[in-house]
C-alpha cells in the first residue's frame, strides 16, 4: 500500500474492516512507531461518511496542516482512521471544493459513482442495488413500486434482529432494550418518501410558503433520500462496531505498551460516534484518552444521558462513558447543519411518533426528541458547559465532563441537503482540539 500523502509527520493510517478488525501491519507500525518517535500527544481522527481512502486522507491532511505551527514545541503524532463507510456522490468531501457537483445527475437518478460506492459498501447486494437504480430511473406512478423500493432498501441495509449488533446501532435504551430501528422502515414507504420529499423542498426554498398553486414534489425525490438515510443507518451501526471492537481495544493496546502517550480522539459525523463508542471498548483502568472532540456528530443528542426527558424508562447507550476520558468531551455543533437539523430527526424518530408534527420544517420540529448532537449539542447531561467557539478558544476549557461548543460562526457553508455538515476544515477547529487536550 502506498504511503498516504499527508504533510504532517509522523503520521500513521489505521484501517479497520466492518467488524472492527484492524489491519494487523498498520496496527503494528503504529504501536512500534509511537515509541520510536517519542510521541507525547497522539491525535486520532475518524472520518464520517466517505467512500474511499483518498478522500479520508485529504481530510486528515487539510485538518492537521495547521497543528505544527500552532504548537511547534509539542511532540505530536497523527493517526487517520479509515473504516468502511460511504457517501453519496452529490455530497461534498470535507474540505474539498465541490468542483464536480454540476456534472452529477440530479436526484432521484442514482449516479454511477454512488452505485459503485453502494456495491463496495454492501458486498453481495448487486442485484438489489440494480433494482433500486432501475426503480429510481423509471419513477413509476404506481404506489406498489414505491413499496417495492422500500422493501429493497430494507433488504440492502440488512436490518438485524435484537441481539449484540443492535447495541451498535442504538443511541438509546428503554429498560435495557436497544431502541435501534427508526420509523423510516415502518409502515407505508410512500408516506415516508413523501415526507422526505417535502423536507428536501423546504431545504431548497426555506422561505417559500405553500399557496394555492403549490404542488407536492415527486415522492421519488424522497425515495432517493430514503435510500441515503437508510445507508446512513447502516453506517451508524458500523461506526459503533468499529469504535468499540476496534479502536477502543487498540487504544488499550497502545496504553499497555506506551502508557505515557496522551491520546486525543477526534471524529466527524459518524466518526464522532465511532470515537465515542471507542470509550466503551477501552479496557478497565485505561486513562490515556485525554480529550474527545466531536465535529458535527451524527448520533443522538441524548446518547450520553442517564434519562431521556420525554421517557423516564430510557437512557443513552453511552451514559457515563464521558467519565472514561481523563479530560473533556467536547461537542461542536452548528445550526447550519441541515443533514442533522432536518434529515436526521426525520429519519431517526421511533415508532409511535410519526403523526406528532406536521409542516415544512418537520425535521426541525422533531429535533427536540430525535435530534443529533452535531446540531444542538449534548442534551440532558447535568453539568454540561455551553460555550461559543470564540469563548472556548480563549480557554481554558474544563478539565473533565461534557462541553458543548457552538461552532456556527465557522461551520456555516454548504448547500442542500447536507448544509454545513461537512464544513469542518478550519484552523479554529484544529485549535479547539489542541485546547481540549491541553496540548502545548
Amino acid at each position: 500500500m502506498a504511503r498516504p500523502a499527508v504533510s504532517v509527520s509522523p503520521y500513521w493510517e489505521l484501517a479497520f474492516d466492518s467488524d472492527g478488525e484492524p489491519d494487523a501491519r498498520a496496527r503494528d507500525r503504529l504501536l512500534a512507531g509511537v515509541a520510536r518517535h517519542g510521541v507525547r500527544d497522539l491525535l486520532v481522527f475518524a472520518h464520517g461518511w466517505n467512500n474511499d481512502r483518498s478522500g479520508a486522507t485529504r481530510l486528515y491532511d487539510r485538518f492537521f496542516a495547521p497543528v505544527p505551527e500552532l504548537v511547534p514545541a509539542a511532540r505530536i503524532g497523527y493517526v487517520g482512521v479509515v473504516w468502511p463507510s460511504m457517501r453519496f456522490a452529490d455530497e461534498p468531501i470535507p474540505g474539498v471544493p465541490r468542483a464536480v457537483a454540476a456534472e452529477l445527475p440530479p436526484p432521484p437518478v442514482l449516479d454511477k459513482d454512488t452505485r459503485h460506492a453502494l456495491l463496495e459498501t454492501f458486498p453481495g447486494r448487486a442485484t438489489v442495488i440494480d433494482q433500486l437504480a432501475r426503480l429510481l430511473e423509471q419513477q413509476s406512478g404506481d404506489e406498489a413500486e414505491l413499496e417495492e423500493f422500500g422493501r429493497l432498501v430494507r433488504l440492502l441495509v440488512d436490518l438485524v434482529p435484537p441481539g449484540p449488533q443492535a447495541l451498535f446501532a442504538a443511541d438509546t435504551l428503554a429498560e435495557g432494550v436497544p431502541q435501534d430501528e427508526p420509523t423510516m422502515f415502518d409502515g407505508t414507504a410512500g408516506v415516508r418518501c413523501e415526507e422526505f420529499a417535502r423536507a428536501l423542498a423546504w431545504l431548497e426554498s426555506p422561505d417559500a410558503a405553500p399557496d394555492a398553486s403549490f404542488t407536492l414534489p415527486s415522492p421519488w425525490e424522497g425515495a432517493h433520500e430514503l435510500l441515503r438515510q437508510a445507508t446512513y443507518f447502516a453506517m451508524k451501526r458500523r461506526a459503533g462496531t468499529v469504535g468499540e471492537r476496534g479502536l477502543g481495544r487498540l487504544v488499550g493496546e497502545l496504553a499497555a505498551r506506551s502508557p505515557e502517550v496522551r491520546v486525543h480522539l477526534v471524529g466527524h459525523s459518524f466518526g464522532g460516534r465511532l470515537v465515542s463508542f471507542a470509550l466503551r471498548g477501552l479496557p478497565r483502568g485505561v486513562r490515556t484518552v485525554k480529550s474527545v472532540t466531536l465535529l458535527q456528530g451524527a448520533f443522538s443528542h441524548y446518547a450520553f444521558s442517564a434519562r431521556l426527558p420525554h421517557d423516564a424508562r430510557a437512557g443513552g447507550v453511552l451514559h457515563g462513558q464521558h467519565n472514561r476520558v481523563d479530560g473533556p468531551l467536547v461537542c461542536c455543533f452548528s445550526r447550519h447543519d441541515d443533514a442533522l437539523g432536518t434529515m436526521y430527526p426525520l429519519a431517526s424518530r421511533m415508532a409511535g411518533h410519526d403523526r406528532e408534527f406536521h409542516g415544512f420544517d418537520i425535521g426541525r420540529a422533531l429535533g427536540a426528541k430525535w435530534g443529533a448532537l452535531g446540531f444542538d449539542g449534548i442534551q440532558a447531561v447535568p453539568g454540561t458547559r455551553h460555550l461559543k467557539l470564540a469563548e472556548a478558544l480563549r480557554g481554558p476549557l474544563p478539565t473533565a465532563g461534557c462541553v458543548n461548543v457552538d461552532a456556527s460562526a465557522v461551520v456555516r457553508r454548504g448547500g442542500p441537503p447536507a448544509g454545513a455538515h461537512s464544513d469542518i476544515v478550519h484552523r479554529e477547529l484544529a485549535r479547539l482540539v489542541l485546547t481540549a487536550g491541553r496540548v502545548r
